[in-house]
């Protein structure tokens, strides 16, 4: 199926957007949920994929659950990176699990030999079901001693956050020293936030990169979650490419706050440079966006700590015709996709020459430099939500404000009601045959 999205003239005002809840925060509390020995409630979790196999990863009605012909116990993750890599750690350290944790055909090509050879330090029994390196992985549970572990914090964040979260509940507790550069510390410290939230202490000596967390007991909490920052991204991006005709709109989204422990709040510092005025009010933000002249100067960004904003601001910059230059991107080339690669040939075909170069980490270039746009382009996603909410508000700058869009159910994700949302916008959202 394909949608051709067609945008408004101008927004609908006033313009009120009640964005899904935080996946990222919603996959951590589930976690701690299930390490505490007491009950918890958690509300306003996240409505999305990878927030629902999750769920039914912890789900006990056994009635529901696939089985190997072994009789092992098989939880399938689908597409859902970080789930995959914070349910390893649960069951590796829950005593009495047997499970195969399997996933979608590009998730067996994500590499988690990081993980899994950390966790076995730690005592856990994890075997390669089919190629070494790589899901799915069959796991029986046991009680983890801990203690001292290293671990390359250069290639996923998600690593980090796996083993901190079980933490507390190894016998020696853990003293984990992160070599390398570090990547998206913002969700490391995220998590150490929402740690201390269930009652766990924890030290992070920045100087010898060694974060510390001795044997304590989770401490069951009634938790609410906060709305996505990142799927705020799209929002700053669709006003800002709205003013682009010169008439000031704004957005009001709800359920953000100034003090949040996501570190994709960075996105509305990003903007302003993009022409969006980011206000705070009591239950979240109103977003105040003008035309920006045309720069000359690229928009240089280190994105190492929000990667996932990476896609949103390339495919902004390019329709304001805003020349960046955005560095700290290594891990995109493992994401759902290559997401370097999918941003260069997407944008290619509608006419922006996106480069990138491997440097100490990958580094993503446009300085201007324009092709002949396809006729009729249509967007692939790659089974990659960011895909689809990236490209779509760039309707609002083309010639016939239509943009075609493969695939659009990606957006469940993480953002269900994305077309929804639009369609409240006054975007026109047309249903085509899948060619």
């Amino acid at each position: 199926m394909r949608y051709i999205v067609k945008a408004p003239a101008s927004l609908r005002q006033p313009l009120g957007i009640g964005l899904p809840a935080s996946k990222s925060l919603s996959n951590r509390a589930l976690i701690m949920q299930g390490l505490c020995r007491e009950a918890c409630r958690l509300s306003n979790i996240s409505d999305c994929d990878d927030t629902r196999v999750m769920l039914a990863a912890f789900d006990h009605d056994a009635s529901r659950y696939s089985y190997t012909n072994e009789g092992t116990r098989i939880v399938d993750i689908g597409a859902a990176g970080t789930s995959m890599r914070f349910l390893t750690a649960f069951f590796a350290s829950r005593e009495g699990a047997d499970v195969v944790m399997t996933g979608s055909a590009r998730m067996k090509q994500r590499p988690i030999t990081l993980l899994v050879e950390a966790l076995r330090q730690l005592g856990a029994d994890i075997e390669y079901a089919d190629i070494e390196g790589y899901p799915p992985l069959r796991i029986r549970g046991r009680k983890l001693k801990g203690g001292p572990l290293t671990i390359d914090g250069s290639v996923s964040s998600q690593y980090i956050s796996a083993l901190l979260m079980i933490a507390p509940t190894l016998t020696e507790g853990l003293q984990l020293t992160l070599s390398g550069n570090v990547t998206s510390v913002p969700y490391i410290e995220m998590t150490l936030g929402m740690l201390k939230q269930f009652g766990i202490a924890s030290t992070w000596n920045h100087e010898a990169n060694v974060i510390c967390i001795g044997p304590q007991t989770y401490q069951a909490r009634q938790y609410h979650i906060e709305s996505d920052w990142s799927a705020s991204s799209y929002w700053y991006e669709i006003a800002a490419l709205a003013a682009i005709s010169g008439k000031p709109n704004t957005v009001s989204l709800e359920g953000l706050h100034s003090l949040s422990l996501q570190g994709d709040a960075a996105i509305a510092q990003y903007f302003e440079a993009l022409g969006v005025v980011t206000n705070y009010c009591d239950d979240g933000v109103i977003l105040k966006a003008e035309s920006i002249a045309s720069c000359a100067s690229p928009l240089m960004l280190d994105l190492t700590s929000q990667p996932d904003l990476a896609q949103t601001l390339i495919a902004a910059c390019c329709a304001l015709n805003v020349p960046f230059r955005f560095t700290g991107l290594h891990t995109l080339r493992i994401k759902e996709t290559d997401r370097v690669a999918a941003l260069e040939h997407e944008l290619r075909k509608l006419g922006y020459v996106v480069t990138d170069r491997q440097t100490t980490t990958v580094e993503m270039c446009w300085d201007g430099t324009r092709c002949e746009p396809d006729v009729s382009p249509v967007i692939a996603t790659y089974k990659d939500h960011r895909m689809a909410m990236a490209f779509a508000p760039i309707s609002l700058v083309r010639p016939d404000h239509s943009i075609i869009i493969d695939d659009p159910a990606v957006v469940t994700k993480s953002y269900p009601n994305y077309w929804d949302d639009l369609r409240k916008a006054g975007f026109s959202i047309e249903v085509l045959d899948k060619q």
